[in-house]
């Protein structure tokens, strides 16, 4: 009898040690889950505050351009600007930005240049692109670089007059990401990218035919991640 009560007790402490274990456990996954939770609410929170901030100055430049008589249009996630190209002055099939078009030009620089310099927003964002897009109209110039030659020249034209321009738009060269590198980037899509679902009409083709300042905010990195989904060793 006395030795099946010893039995019984060890086995009473041997399960509830594993109790124990497991409820230290599951106490440990918990907290780990807690930190991982409010970890991916701090990046959330931070992502969500740069695309506010995003949205807050590109909605601010298109109401400054409109006041000034400069129609533009603004994408719905607030994340692009969209310029037709007729604003500034391009001909048919060139990429020169013509004298009477460069205050124009200038004008939404400045513009750009002052919002994002206020309160430092532009540190809140990752890269600004220059976007040149075409309509779908062959084009073979440019020796033979086309459409897409086409739209890179005219993004550049633009981004070189506001770079090279003694005013407060040379403030846009001089911005930074966090990296170092220059904040502002410069390409071409050709026609690749329509505006509108056709290309039939003499106004849908101008539609497509426009510069797009795209801006863009920091992500998350792989390592944030990492440590979001705690995948990440210490040391």
């Amino acid at each position: 009898m006395t030795a099946l009560l010893i039995v019984f007790i060890l086995a009473v402490i041997v399960l509830v040690l594993q109790l124990t274990r497991a409820e230290e456990a599951l106490v440990a996954e918990q907290e780990r889950a807690a930190q991982q939770q409010l970890a991916l609410s701090e990046q959330i929170g931070a992502l969500s505050a740069t695309e506010d901030v995003r949205s807050a100055v590109v909605v601010e430049i298109a109401d400054d351009l409109q006041s000034q008589g400069i129609p533009v249009s603004v994408s719905d996630n607030n994340a692009v600007l969209s310029i037709p190209t007729e604003v500034l002055g391009f001909d048919d099939g060139a990429h020169e930005i013509k004298p009477e078009f460069q205050p124009t030009a200038l004008a939404i620089g400045r513009t750009i240049a002052s919002s994002l310099a206020s309160g430092d927003r532009f540190r809140s964002l990752d890269t600004v692109f220059v976007e040149g897009h075409t309509d779908n109209r062959a084009f073979g110039g440019l020796d033979g670089t086309g459409n897409w030659g086409l739209s890179a020249f005219r993004a550049i034209s633009l981004w070189q007059l506001w770079r090279l321009d003694p005013g407060p738009t040379s403030q846009l060269s001089v911005m930074q990401r966090a990296d170092g590198s220059p904040l502002f980037s410069v390409s071409g899509y050709g026609e690749t990218r329509p505006a509108t679902a056709a290309q039939n009409t003499p106004e849908e083709q101008a539609a497509n035919r426009r510069i797009e300042i795209r801006f863009t905010v920091q992500q998350p990195s792989a390592d944030d991640l990492a440590r979001v989904a705690g995948a990440e060793e210490d040391g």
